[in-house]
């Protein structure tokens, strides 16, 4: 059987995976298998990376979790105070749209992805919304996750 799952278990309200493989445990509980979380957790985050707006709390959060840094570590790189990163995750102050081009640029250097984006088009994306897009992801064939083109 096939569903599709919001993928909470990230740290992301939008990332939802379509056509997963649900088996039904001895208890008639649902179990989603993720057996390539790796690759899984690559393509969300190239997602986030390449988003055409900018960055929410939660995204930064997973984008610094996945590149293993500590809310210290990532402040020294954008040469602000760990604080600072503690309340743009907690989403009590927005993200700063400079701060939020050199994380999307460091996250691709460190997690080793491809952008194929100038760095002027990077730059454009850093623009604040009031919106979060989903994360559309094809789990049919999770040797090879691939994002859905946005509706």
């Amino acid at each position: 059987m096939y569903r599709d799952h919001r993928y909470t278990e990230s740290g992301l309200p939008n990332v939802i995976i379509h056509n997963m493989k649900v088996e039904i445990d001895d208890e008639g509980a649902e179990v989603y298998e993720l057996p390539n979380i790796l690759g899984l957790h690559k393509l969300i985050a190239y997602a986030i990376i390449t988003k055409k707006h900018g960055l929410s709390p939660a995204e930064l959060r997973f984008l610094r979790s996945e590149m293993g840094l500590t809310q210290a570590e990532l402040a020294q790189i954008v040469k602000l105070d760990h604080q600072t990163i503690g309340r743009w995750e907690r989403g009590e102050h927005p993200i700063d749209q400079n701060a939020e081009f050199v994380v999307r640029t460091v996250a691709a250097e460190m997690l080793k992805i491809d952008l194929k984006l100038s760095f002027k088009e990077m730059a454009e994306r850093c623009v604040p919304s009031a919106t979060v897009e989903p994360i559309e992801i094809d789990g049919s064939d999770p040797t090879e996750y691939r994002l859905l083109e946005a509706a």
